[in-house]
């Protein structure tokens, strides 16, 4: 079941999304499955991550992204993917690394809950409830 948002916080997303490109899910997994050279972000909260994640993905929560993204990946045009739980948080990451000099940032639509819904691969660590 998909979360209910504020109205002030859709509305801040809609207006992000007017300058962010959204990737689907079915291209992200094709990426994967080719091996493609591109940086797959998990943006969500620690307590998220640790329940499960895409394959691949490597972690900087929203509460960190901005402050310790240009220490990760300091070329401004690395090809990056984030994903949050459904799209949203995501979205505004996404915005804001577009906003710091980053050209090649995407947003995959659909998120965590999309991935898992389509029974796509992922890390579970042992004891993690889905």
């Amino acid at each position: 079941m998909a979360k209910q948002h504020g109205a002030r916080f859709v509305a801040l997303v809609e207006e992000a999304k007017k300058r962010v490109t959204d990737v689907t899910l079915a291209e992200v997994k094709a990426r994967l499955d080719r091996g493609d050279e591109f940086v797959l972000i998990d943006v969500r909260e620690d307590h998220e991550w640790a329940q499960g994640h895409v394959p691949g993905a490597e972690h900087l929560g929203r509460g960190i992204l901005e402050r310790d993204v240009e220490a990760r990946f300091p070329a401004l045009d690395t090809d990056i993917v984030l994903y949050c739980g459904g799209g949203y948080r995501s979205t505004l990451a996404a915005d804001n690394l577009g906003k710091m000099g980053y050209t090649r940032v995407r947003s995959m639509d659909g998120g965590w809950r999309g991935w898992t819904e389509k029974g796509y691969p992922v890390t579970q660590p042992e004891g993690a409830k889905r």
